[in-house]
């Protein structure tokens, strides 16, 4: 679905080493593909340049076989702060890029209503994000991206300022909307044990510029109990020595 071919990127045309220099990848339809490195590496540059926000200076994006210089329809992007309006209800929030799109408001509201059924937040859809908690405010931004029904969903941390607990009950939503909705996802973190829960694919990501250090296959994900598995502990342990390895922070 995705090929990312021999990129180059420079955040500023004074920089004399570049963030990707020849960079390639390629990804298949349906896979959920997590991106782990250290800070900085430019793991977050990678969506933005997926998403069309960022264009490369040589190479090319293909998504579906053409060519990304913008964002596309069929794209979603969930960043790290959520990206919630505090002057908008969850109602509002969830059908903002709704009504942006230009979607006729009866087809607005019904994708609205499903996706606050579907994110259990039926009970707060007239509060103000201020009023809600952080497991609930990422809900929110989940249900906007899903509403547009997108083929490929994008996340800059999404769990990371969330507890522990909540963090856990979020990754089995992520986990189960990867699997109801058919869709290619690409999620960061800094993670190691959310990026062996969540990816059939792992990609570790290091150096100046950032190259993949490893590539881990997890096809166990979504399996029951897998967590708790050995398993489970090998794979996080394979990814902690790339990381390592590659002078990484995790």
């Amino acid at each position: 679905m995705i090929q990312v071919r021999d990129c180059v990127m420079y955040y500023t045309e004074s920089e004399d080493t570049p963030i990707y220099d020849g960079f390639s990848l390629t990804i298949e339809r349906g896979e959920s593909v997590v991106v782990i490195g250290s800070s900085g590496c430019g793991k977050s540059t990678l969506l933005f340049l997926l998403a069309g926000l960022l264009v490369p200076v040589a190479g090319e994006i293909l998504i579906e076989g053409r060519p990304i210089t913008k964002p596309r329809p069929q794209t979603a992007f969930i960043l790290q702060e959520y990206g919630l309006f505090p002057w908008l209800t969850v109602e509002e929030n969830v059908g903002l890029g709704l009504r942006v799109r230009g979607i006729p408001r009866a087809e607005r509201l019904r994708r609205i209503e499903e996706q606050i059924r579907n994110m259990d937040i039926a009970e707060v859809k007239r509060r103000y994000p201020f009023q809600l908690s952080g497991g609930q405010r990422q809900r929110v931004a989940l249900a906007r991206a899903l509403s547009l029904q997108p083929d490929l969903l994008l996340m800059d941390e999404p769990l990371s300022a969330l507890d522990a607990l909540t963090r856990e009950r979020m990754q089995k939503l992520l986990l189960r909307i990867w699997r109801k909705a058919d869709l290619t996802s690409i999620l960061v973190t800094h993670s190691i044990e959310e990026a062996v829960y969540l990816g059939t694919r792992i990609l570790v990501l290091g150096g100046k510029p950032a190259c993949i250090l490893g590539e881990v296959e997890n096809p166990e994900v979504g399996s029951r109990h897998y967590r708790s598995s050995a398993r489970f502990y090998e794979r996080c342990n394979v990814i902690r020595a790339l990381l390592e390895g590659g002078d990484g922070d995790a």
